[in-house]
């Protein structure tokens, strides 16, 4: 096993992808931001000085994943054809539970744009609710699947 974004030397560089079919390739990240039950009944009573806090999490987990190319030195910055993001409050944790979806036809996988969605957006619903809760964690982002399929046209 070697890491693929070193050379033989060991210095860092981006893969080359070029050889590569292309593929359906489809992502799924989750991640959470536990809080306080103060923090979230105002979110759940839409009460949040900033805003609609899922709506706009939701937005900026899509905007997020459509940059990962410029925010993660060496990821390839490629054409998505979806991003879907839910965020979604959940009474037992409490908090919010974010889920991201990324879908392109291409070379390279997208993993790190659904984790940068799940990423970006539980940052932005820390950013709209911390005023009320500064305690609040942001936890357990992680990669729940990956696929790859050939295209219809292979």
């Amino acid at each position: 096993m070697k890491l693929t974004h070193l050379d033989e030397r060991g210095r860092a560089r981006m893969v080359d992808v070029g050889g590569k079919p292309e593929v359906n390739r489809t992502a799924v990240a989750q991640g959470v931001v536990r809080m306080s039950r103060e923090a979230f009944d105002l979110i759940a009573a839409q009460g949040v000085a900033k805003g609609d806090v899922l709506t706009v999490a939701e937005v900026a987990g899509v905007m997020g994943a459509k940059r990962t190319g410029d925010l993660i030195p060496l990821c390839h910055p490629i054409g998505l054809d979806v991003v879907q993001v839910e965020a979604r409050l959940e009474s037992d944790l409490p908090g919010v539970r974010v889920t991201a979806t990324a879908k392109v036809m291409g070379r390279t996988g997208v993993e790190m744009e659904a984790l940068t969605a799940v990423a970006v957006a539980c940052l932005t619903v820390y950013d709209m609710v911390k005023a009320v809760d500064r305690r609040m964690v942001i936890e357990d982002v992680k990669l729940v699947s990956k696929t790859k399929r050939p295209s219809h046209n292979s």
